[in-house]
């Protein structure tokens, strides 16, 4: 199963270490396409260092190829957004996982949609059973 993971880079970094135990943990269901998103300094894939172009058509490339997407949405990104949404289009099946917080909330156009099934968690030690049902 190849997954597309998702989370905030631009957006904020707050979340790159939760990103990191969930793509460590994404890996015992398939090939992780997007790994270097819980890089903590985005060097896994030189992302720093490439166009905007560069990064659009590969992730665009990653995103058709994938199987299902994973997208953290506790931080907003409307990076993740877009992806979201075009995973939408393309029929991928798509999980949102959030955290919910007080300053943060999910928006109604992520939790509203029919494409897309979104889980509230608190601990990393949740999504196991969230993957297990939903990625095998």
């Amino acid at each position: 199963m190849k997954i597309y993971f998702g989370g905030s880079i631009t957006g904020g970094r707050d979340d790159k270490d939760f990103y990191a135990k969930i793509i460590k943990l994404l890996k015992n269901y398939g090939n992780v396409l997007t790994e270097h998103i819980g890089d903590k300094d985005l060097s896994i894939m030189g992302e720093n260092h490439q166009s905007a172009k560069f990064v659009y058509d590969r992730d665009m490339e990653w995103l058709r190829e994938s199987d299902v997407v994973v997208a953290e949405v506790s931080t907003p990104s409307l990076g993740v957004g877009f992806e979201i949404a075009k995973a939408n289009e393309w029929g991928k099946k798509i999980i949102c996982l959030y955290r919910p917080q007080e300053s943060k909330k999910l928006s109604a156009i992520i939790s509203g949609c029919d494409g897309v099934k979104v889980f509230e968690y608190k601990e990393i030690s949740d999504l196991k059973s969230i993957f297990d049902l939903n990625l095998k």
